[in-house]
């Protein structure tokens, strides 16, 4: 995922930082991981081809990939775009300040963090989980956290992160799921408090904190960045700065989601001619997740929910890609497998893991934190399991009533 070395301003939160560049080894040209790797390759093709037939395999690959291109990929970006604008608009214009306003007194008691913390929470949910980084390296924000707080940033911005787009996303697929998504927004910031908690809990025993220690710096001033010109230039400058930000955050999503969504989908449906044949067609696959599913379907109906094994291809996914995770779920949908209490868990669970496998490691090494890598990863996870119990039974009770 790709971050800027700029701080993000009130301005332009949806600008993405840089990842800290990586520096490459010299190895030998060839090694056992060439070996591992080669093996595992071709298992899996020998696989995927005695089921399918080999002709089969690739043509299912490229009509799959092209489908979810067109109809997918597109369709995250173009809703990326739109939020984008919109959230750009709402930053220029001091809706994001009010809001943080809003939310401010509401941290301490919730998450056990400063009120600042809740400039970190709509910074991330309008943008992703990485944007927490540009206000971890400004003084004027960090001052107000105890150093066991600071390294709460990681799940903070996790919790949040993605939000405004899977948000976008799935009230995109029917008005009947509005009540849904929003519930799936309070799941995501339930998990979300454990998940931070937790590690906050943990990190004040490792600085010798005490529970009820906090800086007590007064706020000052009380003023915003905007762009330069009319009310009505700033208006067109920030919708389509946006917009622009919308379209690399699209595109950054596609060649994950194309992938990924290629190959979970082939692991994850069937065939589709008369008696069960494979005719190559798009969406075609080998029913492997469903069969590993199975073993915890009750699990999972318990939990989540989840009526179907396949269903379990959307947390598996959400783990370290959720705009693929996304790209899944309109075809469960279109198959009948997902419900609006289905859409409730996804949104819950795909906002508050907003694929923090794949940011997760690199956002803790660059604010220094590497010592707190297992820790924050596992309650990352059980959090975002949380978002979707709670997500799941909070449905469950709105039906009630």
């Amino acid at each position: 995922m790709e971050m800027t070395e700029q701080k993000l301003t009130d301005e332009n939160v949806l600008k993405e930082v840089p990842e800290k560049e990586s520096v490459e080894r010299e190895v030998a040209s060839v090694s056992k991981e060439t070996f591992v790797v080669l093996t595992v390759f071709v298992t899996l093709f020998i696989y995927l081809g005695s089921v399918m037939g080999i002709d089969k395999v690739f043509s299912v690959m490229m009509k799959t990939g092209h489908d979810v291109l067109m109809n997918t990929s597109f369709y995250i970006m173009a809703v990326a775009i739109l939020a984008g604008a919109v959230a750009s608009i709402m930053s220029e214009f001091g809706i994001v300040a009010l809001i943080n306003k809003i939310i401010s007194p509401l941290m301490r008691p919730l998450f056990g963090l400063p009120g600042a913390a809740a400039l970190g929470a709509v910074t991330t949910y309008i943008s992703d989980n990485p944007a927490i980084l540009g206000l971890a390296e400004d003084r004027g924000f960090s001052k107000y956290f105890t150093k066991a707080e600071k390294v709460t940033y990681t799940n903070l911005g996790t919790t949040f992160g993605m939000g405004l787009i899977v948000t976008a996303y799935m009230l995109s697929l029917g008005s009947e799921y509005i009540k849904a998504v929003l519930i799936g927004n309070i799941g995501a910031v339930i998990g979300g408090i454990f998940s931070v908690r937790m590690v906050l809990r943990y990190a004040k025993k490792y600085y010798n904190e005490s529970s009820s220690e906090k800086i007590d710096t007064k706020e000052e001033g009380d003023l915003r960045k905007i762009r330069a010109g009319s009310a009505f230039e700033r208006l067109l400058a920030s919708m389509m700065d946006g917009a622009k930000s919308g379209v690399t955050l699209g595109l950054a999503c596609a060649s994950g989601t194309v992938l990924i969504c290629t190959f979970v989908m082939i692991l994850t449906f069937g065939p589709q001619g008369e008696n069960g044949t494979y005719v190559g067609a798009a969406y075609e696959g080998v029913q492997l997740l469903p069969r590993l599913g199975s073993y915890f379907t009750p699990v999972a109906k318990m939990l989540w929910g989840f009526g179907e094994p396949e269903l379990l291809a959307y947390p598996f996914t959400a783990l370290g890609a959720v705009g693929s995770a996304m790209g899944l779920t309109k075809g469960f949908i279109d198959k009948g497998l997902a419900n609006a209490n289905t859409i409730a868990v996804f949104t819950g669970m795909g906002i508050c893991w907003s694929g923090f496998l794949s940011t997760h490691v690199g956002m803790l090494d660059t604010l220094k934190h590497n010592h707190f890598i297992k820790i924050c990863i596992l309650w990352q996870l059980l959090g975002g399991l949380i978002a979707g119990v709670a997500a799941n039974y909070l449905f469950k009770l709105l039906l009630i009533f």
